[in-house]
């Protein structure tokens, strides 16, 4: 007799096999990005110390997979993302792209540059409809203010901290706007310094964006547009039912995190284990400071996105299903929600990292880092750099610390000194580890 064949699914159905194939070719998608930007870059920021980030969204600008670039971008690129659909509306065309760097509209701080592009579906199913998105980060070496690199110590309000781009279409149908991004980055109150290499780096992520496009395009192709978005959700569904998980196993907690300049970052972390939801409640945080330690919103979003899913032992993308499970409180006018013009340059890369140790600490299950990203800056006008340098993990119930990492919220490389020296009029003169820095632990 002929060999029968078990009926085709429907597309919406969850096939387990099907499902781990979209988890990775999604991964897959975003590093094969990741790939383009590093090779066509020009900046050390982008190009030796890897300081981006690239991810493929749904429709709705919900963060599907990435890559394991900077959790501090990845939790916090869906807000720029829904800010470009929510700005543009029907105003959007195929071969369009738009850049932002507003921490007060998705953004983290001003170096941090995003490009997205809308993907549109081709000839059949959903023909001229955007379909999904894909999104780039990079920090740029330099976007003007204050002080060259475009992090100074000292600055009060984000306009001292470079330009400040809010939904500029760098590319319309197709075509570059190099005039107008040249005026944008240079007539200001404290401009650009190098707008040729911010021209370069925004040229590679428009690049990384590109590939992005035509690899989902194959997928489509391949699977079906009904399939491949039925599985986007699914990839999120998922995500959601691990990190649910993962939350029945804890219990609620609270952490205070004084700050050397006496400002608090308090958490309370409630679990409720019958629903498998956590809310994170940051009433007690400091209000918003005169200095440069404001962390957007987005940013204490990021957090709480990484330290959900690190908690999760399954191989999954982070995605917008790891938070739907989770709840965060954050009182405004606070340190974590800060109003225009707050100056932000030090919340990104500082008070990120105290929050996502309130997060650990309040759960008990890791001790603190070094809290810092332990940021060094130099430059004039013709140079800009702009590095952070790796600290320690914090130990947990059986397992230790971990010496000499980047942690949490960064996960970039240092500099190579060769190319240090190459790239920059400086010479290094020393370059190790600082052996017992950390203290001796207990």
């Amino acid at each position: 007799p002929p060999t029968s064949h078990p009926p085709t699914p429907p597309a919406d159905a969850v096939d387990p096999i099907l499902l781990e194939i979209f988890n990775n070719t999604f991964m897959s998608v975003a590093e094969q990005m990741g790939l383009a930007l590093r090779n066509t870059a020009y900046s050390v920021n982008i190009k030796e110390r890897l300081d981006f980030s690239c991810a493929i969204f749904d429709q709705h600008g919900g963060l599907v997979a990435n890559a394991p670039h900077m959790p501090v971008h990845l939790g916090s690129m869906g807000e720029s993302v829904r800010i470009v659909i929510s700005r543009n509306g029907d105003d959007v065309r195929p071969g369009d792209s738009f850049m932002l760097n507003d921490p007060y509209n998705g953004g983290t701080h001003l170096p941090d540059i995003t490009v997205v592009t809308p993907v549109f579906a081709e000839e059949g199913e959903g023909e001229g409809e955007i379909i999904f998105y894909v999104a780039s980060r990079g920090h740029h070496a330099d976007v003007g203010g204050i002080t060259p690199a475009s992090m100074p110590a000292n600055s009060t309000r984000i306009e001292e901290e470079g330009v400040l781009i809010n939904n500029f279409r760098v590319v319309s149908a197709g075509q570059f706007d190099e005039r107008g991004l040249r005026d944008l980055l240079t007539k200001c109150e404290f401009p650009c310094r190098s707008p040729e290499t911010n021209e370069a780096d925004l040229r590679a992520q428009i690049a990384a964006n590109a590939l992005g496009i035509r690899e989902l395009r194959k997928m489509v192709s391949h699977f079906g547009l009904r399939r491949t978005q039925a599985y986007m959700k699914h990839v999120q569904d998922n995500a959601e039912e691990c990190v649910r998980r993962a939350i029945s196993k804890l219990s609620s907690g609270e952490y205070r995190y004084e700050m050397d300049d006496g400002a608090v970052v308090a958490v309370r972390t409630s679990i409720d284990v019958e629903r498998r939801r956590a809310t994170l409640d940051f009433e007690g945080t400091s209000p918003q400071a005169g200095t440069n330690f404001n962390a957007p919103k987005p940013v204490c979003r990021a957090a709480a996105m990484y330290v959900f899913r690190t908690l999760v032992d399954d191989e999954i993308p982070m995605n917008e299903g790891c938070m739907k499970a989770i709840e965060l409180r954050i009182p405004q006018g606070t340190l974590l929600s800060p109003s225009y013009p707050a100056a932000v340059v030090a919340g990104n890369v500082e008070t990120s990292q105290v929050v996502t140790d309130c997060i650990y600490g309040a759960l008990g299950v890791m001790a603190a880092s070094q809290g810092t990203m332990n940021n060094v800056t130099f430059g004039n006008q013709d140079h800009q750099y702009y590095e952070t340098i790796c600290g320690g993990a914090g130990a947990g119930p059986g397992f230790d610390g971990c010496d000499a990492v980047h942690t949490h919220m960064t996960n970039s490389r240092m500099t190579d000194p060769e190319v240090l020296e190459q790239r920059y009029p400086v010479r290094l003169n020393r370059f190790e580890i600082r052996l017992g820095s950390g203290g001796r632990g207990r």
